[in-house]
């Protein structure tokens, strides 16, 4: 993953932390742990609040509140994208003019305005570039 920052989708980072998740733990967890030592990890307040939501009540084996808490207050040393009406209008012309939800044109675009050259997710078309940003799913090569 070197040559630039790197993006992550909120499903990396609930891999990270999901220990039922098996090989997809394993790799997630292994990423964020890549971008925490290299500093170039960069989320947005969307990933950060979807992450909370899902890791405290959607995963098979949740985290405690406090837990969670911490890991987000961690995650805040990381460049942070924060959404805005400017982000949101683009959103929408990402959303018109590539077909993804209005959700995951929110993540396109904080990435893009986070300057990352690259965006992890298993939910986005591998192998697409939106305005300079590549979209990769890193569970594709670890697939049997």
């Amino acid at each position: 993953m070197k040559g630039g920052k790197v993006f992550l989708d909120t499903n990396i980072l609930i891999y990270a932390h999901d220990t039922s998740a098996g090989k997809k733990h394993e790799l997630a967890r292994n990423i964020v742990l890549e971008l925490w030592e290299s500093g170039e990890g960069v989320l947005s307040t969307q990933v950060l609040q979807e992450f909370f939501v899902s890791v405290t009540k959607k995963i098979p084996k949740p985290l405690d509140v406090k837990l969670a808490k911490e890991i987000v207050n961690n995650l805040l040393k990381w460049d942070v994208v924060i959404n805005n009406g400017e982000s949101i209008l683009e959103a929408i012309e990402i959303h018109i003019q590539h077909k993804y939800s209005f959700w995951d044109s929110m993540i396109i675009e904080a990435a893009i305005r986070g300057n990352t050259t690259l965006l992890l997710s298993e939910d986005l078309s591998d192998g697409q570039i939106i305005n300079g940003v590549k979209i990769k799913n890193p569970f594709l090569e670890h697939q049997t």
